[in-house]
């Protein structure tokens, strides 16, 4: 089947065709033509207004499986990722078991030749993501992990940390790590600060995350290595990682796409959905979000995908869990930040720097290319509800709501995925 994208404004860095409107024929999975002619095809999708990047590739889902697929099963996440625009998904190991041997690394991995979203492990620190032992890294990284991390829970242990990032060294592996200190963070349901006290709930330090974070830069410091600081949340975090780049340290971090959206105001109906680690922080904060995607401080933006059942969040607000899905709705994320931040950048941040940090190959836009694509419709509305929602859970933000920009098409495998 030939499929003709018309008139979409191509953005892809590595491509000849950066930045340029043009006319893409697709068949059998590879790109056959790129140019202004009007190319016979089986459908054509009008994309005017459109942008068509390589498949974006989210550096960090949860995904239940195994263990908790009542939350998400590889099955749900597939097809939640595909019509969130994402081609590529590095899955979080906090599962049951947590992805610490070659079998859930394998297992994660199976079918990824002929998926249209391929999984791509994140292998475990510490064994059961407790912080206590290292796991088996170099096995692992045989297996197929991509990267290791103990996921949304920090390697809080120093001397743990340490030697992680020395053995990682062995064959230049990368440790992500989303920095917090658990203690100061005991209990705690929120941002600290005017609301929280307001609200009458315990609140979560910006210094929970910077204490945390500013141990884990001294540390990469005596020890060398490569570190990528996952979900910073706060104004002197993304003034540590600045400022330790300036000093050659080779570090990268990500945020949540909707991390600088919202904000610690809209916990004021304690609405479980809004409860996320790291907590929504206060506008300042978000200005300094958007001021490190602008200077390339922060160079990936991840979905902060974390599904929860109706057990873990249909409570009261202390008792329910933390999280967000928020794969189907990242391209409204990206359009909202389209805002501050030129579309360009903000592709590149969740195609190309994703996959350098991981050492995967780039795709690339061009002419006999396999096709791994995203075409993203920044105007299109729609409401995630019942009937669009792909997710085995529905802790959303925006659930119900009108939002603006969707990702209407994916290619990748030979697969394709439209709602165009």
């Amino acid at each position: 089947m030939k499929i003709l994208i018309q008139s979409a404004k191509i953005l892809n860095a590595e491509s000849p065709f950066h930045k340029k409107v043009k006319n893409v024929l697709i068949q059998q999975g590879k790109i056959t033509e790129i140019g202004d002619k009007n190319y016979a095809a089986d459908r054509v999708i009008d994309a005017k207004g459109m942008i068509l990047s390589t498949g974006w590739f989210d550096l960090g889902a949860c995904i239940g499986d195994p263990g908790y697929e009542q939350k998400e099963d590889l099955g749900s996440a597939a097809r939640a990722a595909a019509s969130g625009g994402f081609t590529g998904l590095a899955t979080m190991p906090n599962t049951n078991p947590s992805v610490q041997t070659k079998n859930e690394v394998r297992y994660l991995l199976s079918g990824n030749d002929s998926r249209l979203v391929q999984f791509y492990p994140l292998a475990s620190v510490t064994r059961n993501n407790k912080g206590e032992e290292l796991t088996e890294m170099i096995d692992l990284h045989e297996a197929g992990a991509v990267g290791f991390t103990d996921g949304l829970k920090p390697v809080w242990h120093t001397d743990i940390f340490l030697k992680a990032l020395q053995y990682l060294q062995k064959f230049n592996g990368t440790l992500i790590d989303h920095p917090e200190d658990s203690w100061l963070n005991l209990f705690g349901q929120m941002n600290e600060g005017v609301n929280s006290t307001s609200l009458g709930l315990k609140g979560m330090p910006a210094i929970a995350e910077e204490l945390a974070l500013g141990r884990n830069i001294e540390l990469l410091k005596y020890a060398g290595g490569k570190l990528h600081v996952s979900r910073l949340s706060t104004t002197k975090s993304v003034d540590l990682v600045r400022a330790a780049k300036k000093k050659g340290l080779q570090i990268s971090c990500d945020i949540a796409g909707y991390q600088p959206l919202l904000d610690d105001s809209m916990l004021d109906t304690f609405d479980t959905n809004f409860k996320v680690n790291p907590p929504l922080r206060d506008k300042a904060a978000n200005e300094a979000l958007i001021k490190g995607l602008a200077d390339n401080t922060i160079e990936v933006i991840c979905s902060g995908h974390v599904p929860q059942d109706e057990e873990s969040k249909s409570l009261e607000f202390d008792l329910a869990d933390f999280g967000a899905i928020n794969l189907q709705t990242f391209a409204s994320n990206l359009t909202s930040l389209s805002k501050e931040i030129p579309w360009e950048s903000l592709i590149e941040k969740v195609t190309d720097n994703p996959r350098r940090l991981l050492g995967l190959e780039l795709p690339v836009i061009d002419v006999d290319q396999k096709a791994n694509l995203t075409l993203v419709d920044p105007s299109k509305e729609w409401i995630l509800d019942g009937k669009t929602n792909y997710s085995r859970s529905t802790n959303s933000p925006w659930w119900g709501k009108t939002i603006r920009g969707k990702a209407v098409a994916v290619f990748n495998n030979g697969k394709n995925a439209t709602d165009a």
